[in-house]
């Protein structure tokens, strides 16, 4: 296993497009590299507006008003559970609200982006502005490396694809390592490219924070199930892959 530090250094900035991302794909190097006395700071693209709700009573929260502000106190809790990295929402240094693109599933497995995206969605945004937005975050906090999705987002929503983009632009400019995320949900393995191994001695920290976004899934014993009812393993082990 890859040590954290040595891998990331000891101010690492993870660019993340919703609520609950940051816990299910790298929680537990989040709470890692906090325990080990690194700085972290979590960006957050969106609220998650237009996401899907578990059955069950948070549901009738769907498509309503209330829900932004609901997954906003989620993602406190999970953030909390995890070590009380810090946190930013993209766009708030000059008062830029983006909002979830929504996505539907392709024929391949994969998210494709919605037909009716509004107009404040964060997959239309200008990558300028986007990456200006990073930017800002960014110089303020002058990360040793960046953490993303990879330039498939993933799974495939357009709001990981533009935060990858976005996070590479940034990277690329401030001379900085970039880590993608090697989900497991998609990806089997790292092919040719380097890859890093996190340990998750921090499970009960990452398991914690994934509890607290109750509207987003539902642990069941070793899994999580997603609101759409996709069931997967709680990864014990993070992946990254070097991608500059």
């Amino acid at each position: 296993m890859t040590d954290l530090l040595a891998a990331f250094g000891d101010r690492v900035l993870l660019a993340h497009a919703h609520p609950d991302d940051e816990t299910i794909s790298t929680g537990g190097t989040i709470a890692a590299l906090l325990t080990r006395g690194a700085d972290v700071l979590v960006v957050t693209g969106t609220r998650g507006e237009r996401g899907e709700v578990v059955p069950g009573p948070l549901h009738e929260l769907e498509g309503t008003s209330a829900l932004p502000a609901h997954r906003e106190r989620e993602l406190a809790a999970a953030l909390s559970a995890l070590g009380g990295p810090g946190h930013a929402w993209l766009g708030e240094e000059r008062r830029r609200r983006y909002v979830d693109s929504g996505m539907a599933w392709g024929p391949d497995g994969f998210a494709v982006a919605a037909d009716d995206a509004p107009t404040e969605a964060l997959s239309l945004a200008a990558l300028d502005e986007v990456v200006g937005d990073l930017s800002i975050l960014a110089t303020a906090f002058r990360p040793t490396s960046i953490v993303s999705y990879d330039v498939r987002g993933g799974y495939g929503h357009p709001d990981h694809v533009r935060m990858r983009e976005a996070a590479g632009m940034v990277a690329e400019h401030l001379g900085l390592p970039l880590f993608e995320i090697v989900e497991p949900r998609v990806d089997d393995g790292p092919g040719e490219a380097a890859l890093d191994l996190i340990a998750l001695g921090s499970l009960p920290a990452k398991r914690a924070a994934m509890a607290a976004h109750a509207t987003q899934l539902t642990l069941d014993g070793d899994d999580f199930v997603l609101s759409g009812g996709q069931r997967h393993p709680v990864a014990r082990v993070e992946r990254y892959r070097r991608a500059g």
